[in-house]
């Protein structure tokens, strides 16, 4: 049948001999690619396109099979394996084929081959193929996992039927992949594939088919499946019993998902990739019909995106435990142990009495989980019990916490030493967390697209309480000193994993996240039983988590006007301890890389100037006066144990202004005197590098005679060389020396090498010698930040003091942006006092401290033209 009439391309059967040319054949093959485009995005079925794509190729490869004359030698045989032999064909998908004999090839047979496969590549078709005999397929297959996979999905193409009965024959013996030994090869490379990817749905930059939760999944449970039953898919599965229809259904829309998303990936490659990365998830989006006002469009297409990953997640792990039983007989266990009327513990598993428990009194959810709680050696729910509750869930016609008797048992949970560590993400990725609580329901799969927060609201919020049960253990008091030392002192620890649940609650809702949450959280404490005052402090909790880090980070928290402010809106030390163990838990559940010492540090300095405040009270601030001789006493003492003379030390203070001996501590003042008392008067700058970490990171300590946009030409050299400067102290002497000091981390994260000292110096002095240079030389743009907007704010704060302004500035975290923003200060004769720089993600949140060319707070004028100076230089940085 001429298939032309009924499709808008040709069909490959139909090729003339005059057709079978390079260039006649890649016109087909980029008419055909147009009509799939096309048909995908005018919403017809990817399962037939994908389907339409494999058949397309079947075409294709048998016509040129007969032109190329194979079909007269009766011993060989086309085959498709892989993916290809389960027919399934994207846009870009690799097109294995394997061409079997039963005898060695002849040379000129060889020679014909390589020319057929030549011709394919030609055609960049992405081509994976073997030429092999029957006796060697079987004895590679024997020995590699891959290719014995990729066998067992063999489909005849052309050519002779014979040889591709004789290479089933082999495939299907006994001796080739025992079920047994080919179900635990399985199990293990599935494992070692999801620890490739932490273990987690959730990544910023998925791969569809590798991810946990994506197709590979899928694919590994029909491997299994084919071997051990013959199934050859997922509706024969159900036929063998080890699927019900409603989990057959819900696994092929989790693939119909999956294959769109690809198929729309796929569509916008040139080269083939399943990564569904930034600068393409966009596009995929809009492919897919979501579509909202700035990034709604791809957080709600990436929100469906990590749902269907934990469906299918949910149904691999418990058909594999379905598997395991079947397949290893591990259903033959040792005797139950009774542990309640509704529960018993078979083995490692822990199973429900009675086949409808969970409908008949859904309260019982969560005895389960109080169980998993009580009893370590429970290790998870067995398949059976499994997929009762996964029924259940699906049934329930109310949210748990509406049943009395479910909130009572929530809150003993919440309330339970282990419950943290052993039922909280169990409970989650079952899903009852969000059949108990509606708002939990409305997180899972949220993302917001960032480089800053790298996993979904409920994958943070779940990793929070993990990170809040971790200060529980005197192992970790090295890195959580203060969260270490309170919270296991805590009378009350489950208002901290309540406000932990409720934090981020809000999000995805429009509106301040915090506020909802926090209202939001006060109710559920109320209808749960708690006293107002506890509700309260949850309430309160959640709607100032952030307060803490971002006073910590962007503030200036050596200014006493900043603690009482602080102090003032946390009131007690009560609300203070526990806000800092939220705080703590919340940042390193953020994003791993957040973490630092020089953050620990900040949070911890907050802490306990707070605590200081507080318990000193609010009425009687300190005095600096005394503060500034405290310091300056301890630094002399140290001086003069090195050996410097009285006179010469209180010589060199009279040229310094008394900000400097506040906002040092005595041993940096000593340190820093020290040397610039040896220094004396030569013009080489001196540049000090701390050799210990301080304050979280290494110390960078410049003095020299001031020049022109010295902090530009700093911070520039310091981006060249791959460091960050998170924190700046800008000084002047009387005299008009620099004395600037700042704190800088690697790209990890890390203090500098100390091996790397030295060089850094030498590079420093080199810059400062050659002074500003209007062309920075930079490192290069990161790939992700290209494909992310942030608009530039540059905003005033209110400020008490009138001798300085304070200037919030955000913006996109480019190379060379914090080098421009202190030539802008330079070209404006603004003058710098002090820098706080935050990175959040593809965003940099930073405060500066500044004055005008007369030392002076900057009035309205200064204000709106540095605003739209900042704006305009930055502007030149960004990516087009």
């Amino acid at each position: 049948m001429d298939d032309s009439r009924i499709m808008p391309y040709q069909a490959p059967l139909t090729f003339s001999q005059q057709q079978l040319t390079v260039s006649e054949l890649k016109s087909q093959l980029e008419q055909f690619a147009n009509y799939q485009k096309h048909a995908f995005l005018n919403h017809h079925s990817v399962t037939d396109l994908v389907y339409g794509r494999s058949e397309y190729i079947d075409m294709l490869l048998n016509r040129l099979w007969d032109h190329f004359e194979f079909n007269q030698l009766p011993y060989l045989s086309l085959v498709a394996v892989g993916g290809y032999g389960r027919s399934e064909l994207h846009p870009l998908s690799d097109i294995d084929i394997l061409v079997v004999s039963r005898n060695t090839l002849s040379e000129a047979v060889a020679a014909k081959i390589s020319e057929f496969l030549t011709l394919l590549w030609d055609l960049r078709l992405e081509v994976g193929h073997a030429v092999r005999t029957v006796k060697q397929c079987a004895e590679i297959g024997r020995e590699d996992l891959t290719v014995a996979t990729n066998l067992q999905e063999a489909r005849l193409l052309c050519g002779c039927e014979e040889t591709f009965h004789q290479l089933k024959l082999q495939i299907h013996s006994e001796s080739f992949w025992p079920s047994e030994t080919f179900y635990k090869a399985k199990v293990q490379e599935q494992v070692e594939r999801h620890a490739r990817y932490h273990d987690t749905t959730y990544n910023l930059e998925p791969d569809i088919k590798s991810t946990p939760g994506g197709l590979r999944d899928i694919h590994t449970l029909s491997w299994i499946a084919r071997r051990h039953f013959g199934a050859t898919s997922l509706f024969e599965m159900s036929r063998f019993g080890f699927l019900t229809d409603a989990e057959y259904r819900e696994l092929g829309e989790c693939q119909d998902f999956l294959w769109r998303v690809r198929f729309a990936l796929h569509i916008e490659l040139k080269r083939y990739d399943n990564r569904l990365t930034f600068e393409h998830q966009a596009k995929v989006a809009e492919h897919l019909g979501f579509v909202g006002e700035g990034n709604r469009g791809v957080e709600m297409m990436m929100k469906e995106f990590y749902r269907t990953l934990r469906r299918v997640a949910e149904l691999n792990k418990m058909l594999i435990k379905l598997f395991d039983q079947a397949i290893l007989d591990n259903h033959v266990e040792e005797e139950p142990e009774l542990l309640s009327e509704d529960f018993l513990r078979r083995g490692h598993l822990i199973e429900a009495r009675k086949p409808a428990l969970f409908q008949a009194r859904p309260e019982t959810i969560l005895d389960m989980f109080l169980h998993i709680a009580n009893d370590s050696s429970i290790e998870g729910v067995s398949p059976a019990t499994l997929r009762q509750l996964r029924t259940a869930r699906r049934r329930l016609n109310k949210f748990l916490h509406t049943i009395p008797a479910a909130r009572e048992k929530f809150m003993a949970l919440c309330r339970h030493p282990n419950a943290l560590n052993r039922a909280f993400g169990l409970m989650h990725n079952l899903g009852v967390l969000a059949a108990y609580l509606p708002q939990w329901s409305q997180i899972v799969g949220q993302m917001q697209f960032d480089l800053f927060h790298v996993y979904t609201v409920d994958e943070h919020s779940m990793r929070l309480l993990k990170h809040i049960n971790m200060f529980g253990y005197e192992s970790n008091h090295e890195k959580h000193p203060i969260c270490c030392e309170i919270y296991p002192k805590m009378q009350k620890k489950e208002l901290l994993i309540l406000a932990a649940i409720f934090h981020d609650i809000g999000k995805g809702r429009g509106g301040d996240h915090s506020e909802i949450g926090a209202e939001e959280g006060y109710d559920f404490c109320i209808e749960h039983g708690l006293s107002k005052p506890e509700a309260k402090l949850v309430s309160w909790l959640v709607r100032h988590h952030l307060l803490m880090s971002v006073t910590a980070q962007r503030r200036d928290i050596y200014d006493q006007e900043v603690i009482t402010e602080f102090a003032q809106q946390v009131r007690d030390e009560e609300y203070l301890d526990y806000l800092v163990c939220l705080t703590v838990a919340d940042i390193c559940a953020t994003n791993p890389e957040l973490w630092n010492s020089w953050k620990r540090t900040l949070l911890a300095e907050l802490y306990y100037s707070t605590q200081r405040a507080l318990r000193r009270g609010l009425e009687n601030p300190v005095d600096v006066r005394d503060r500034i001789r405290h310091n300056q006493q301890m630094a002399s003492a140290l001086l003069r144990k090195e050996g410097f003379q009285l006179h010469d030390i209180e010589r060199l203070w009279k040229r310094l202004k008394a900000d400097y001996f506040l906002r040092h501590t005595h041993k940096q003042i000593a340190w820093h005197c020290s040397h610039i008392l040896s220094h004396g008067t030569a013009e080489e700058p001196l540049i000090l590098v701390s050799k210990k970490a301080t304050r979280g990171g290494t110390e960078v300590f410049v003095y020299c005679p001031d020049q022109h946009a010295l902090f530009t030409t700093v911070v520039a050299e310091l981006d060249r060389r791959n460091f960050n400067v998170h924190d700046a102290q800008v000084m002047t002497s009387k005299d008009g020396f620099v004395l600037d000091t700042f704190l800088v981390l690697d790209q990890q994260g890390d203090f500098i090498e100390p091996s790397r000292h030295e060089l850094l110096i030498k590079q420093l002095q080199a810059a400062l010698k050659k002074g500003h240079s209007k062309e920075l030389r930079t490192r290069r743009m990161p790939r992700q930040l290209k494909h992310f907007k942030v608009r530039t704010q540059v905003d005033f704060l209110p400020t008490k003091s009138k001798k300085h302004s304070l200037l919030e500035f955000v913006a996109l975290d480019t190379p060379g942006l914090l080098a421009t923003v202190g030539g802008t200060f330079a070209d404006l004769g603004i003058h710098l006092h002090g820098a706080k720089i935050t990175t959040m993600g593809e965003r940099a949140e930073d405060l500066f401290i500044i004055t005008n060319d007369q030392g002076l707070k900057l009035d309205e004028q200064q204000q709106n033209r540095l605003r739209e100076l900042l704006i305009d230089n930055v502007a030149e940085l960004e990516p087009n």
